[in-house]
């Protein structure tokens, strides 16, 4: 890498670094106050929340946070809708920096749970992408760093991201929207629904992959 390369790199660093720390201290991560951010946009808040979401693996926004604050301002079914388009261009922007900077900046971030998930992408990546979407708990920017550089054709990426993000995407909104109702039972049946997807997930990944393989057979 050429000086004038690593120069850059340094630059974009500080600058998403600087822009990061001003958020954190802006909003505090509080989907409540980016709720309030985002509908005083009135018509174009939808857009807003999709631009915000396709941007935040640049600005360190978590995707759960933002998925709640979907929820409350939009309520559940248009939440999930807004949520899905800018979770899968979000993966795009991660899954491009991945392919673009490679193993030159990506490997300074790499850890024992990184390379464990990039392995098994790459031993049949539209399964792996689909069922770690599936799982909340599982960090959303790994999956998608490491379909990029494990080279998962574009098309099953975006098609196993779209798909994955649906229940998860769901059952934040439906929190998300639960609080804004203030209905105690709402949001009860929204965290057992949560629970409820992360358990399904887990426990029938294998289940799911044997459909899968036998599918592709046909």
């Amino acid at each position: 890498m050429n000086k004038w390369k690593t120069q850059w790199i340094i630059a974009i660093v500080l600058l998403v670094f600087g822009i990061a720390t001003f958020l954190y201290q802006w909003i505090d991560l509080r989907p409540g106050e980016i709720r309030d951010y985002i509908v005083q946009f009135g018509w174009l808040a939808p857009l807003v929340y999709i631009l915000l979401f396709t941007v935040r693996p640049l600005i360190l926004f978590p995707t759960s946070v933002l998925s709640v604050a979907g929820g409350l301002a939009f309520g559940t079914l248009p939440g999930v809708v807004y949520t899905v388009i800018g979770a899968t261009l979000s993966a795009l922007v991660a899954y491009y920096i991945a392919i673009r900077f490679g193993d030159r900046f990506l490997h300074h971030f790499e850890t024992s749970s990184y390379e464990k998930v990039q392995h098994k992408i790459e031993e049949d990546g539209f399964f792996y992408v689909l069922i770690l979407r599936l799982i909340p708990l599982v960090n959303f920017d790994l999956v998608s760093y490491a379909s990029g550089l494990a080279k998962v054709k574009l098309p099953g990426y975006v098609f196993a991201t779209m798909v994955g993000m649906i229940p998860g995407a769901f059952a934040n909104n439906f929190l998300g929207s639960s609080l804004a109702s203030g209905d105690v039972k709402l949001i009860i049946l929204a965290l057992v629904v949560f629970v409820v997807l992360t358990l399904v997930a887990t426990v029938f990944r294998e289940p799911i992959k044997r459909q899968i393989n036998r599918y592709k057979k046909k």
